[in-house]
């Protein structure tokens, strides 16, 4: 790794980087159809935080509002090359801050079954146990007030 820098992606140049971690660390790797990653809570409204390591893309997250005090956090991705450095912990803690200065309360998340001790380390915990099948992954619902 050479220079790690943290980008706020709100312009669609930005917003291009996380595509690119998306396509090739799921769409790509995972098989996930294009129109499967990419849903209705892409673009406009949606916050992306970008990670770069000297100038491209490694790693993304994304969050919403699902209601005046809370967001849904997702599409956490890291390419497979920089998997295990704590790049996904540096997205979450990145959006985490930026979700506090919005001003939200809480946050939810679909983790991936073998995502959520990733997450309880992140200080999240399960919400609901019952596992949500989504075609690709399964997932567990899981939260954290902040």
């Amino acid at each position: 790794m050479n220079k790690l820098e943290v980008i706020r992606a709100e312009e669609e140049w930005q917003r291009a980087g996380a595509y690119s971690v998306r396509i090739q660390g799921m769409n790509r790797q995972h098989h996930i159809p294009l129109r499967d990653e990419f849903d209705e809570h892409d673009g406009n409204g949606t916050k992306y935080i970008v990670i770069l390591d000297d100038g491209y893309p490694i790693a993304t997250c994304r969050f919403y509002e699902i209601s005046p005090d809370s967001v849904s956090l997702g599409r956490v991705v890291v390419l497979p090359e920089y998997r295990g450095k704590n790049i996904g912990r540096m997205a979450v803690e990145q959006a985490e801050i930026w979700i506090r200065e919005c001003g939200y309360k809480k946050i939810e998340i679909d983790s991936r079954t073998v995502a959520v001790k990733f997450y309880e380390k992140l200080g999240f915990s399960v919400v609901d146990d019952k596992i949500i099948s989504g075609g690709t992954f399964d997932c567990i619902k899981m939260g954290k007030v902040l």
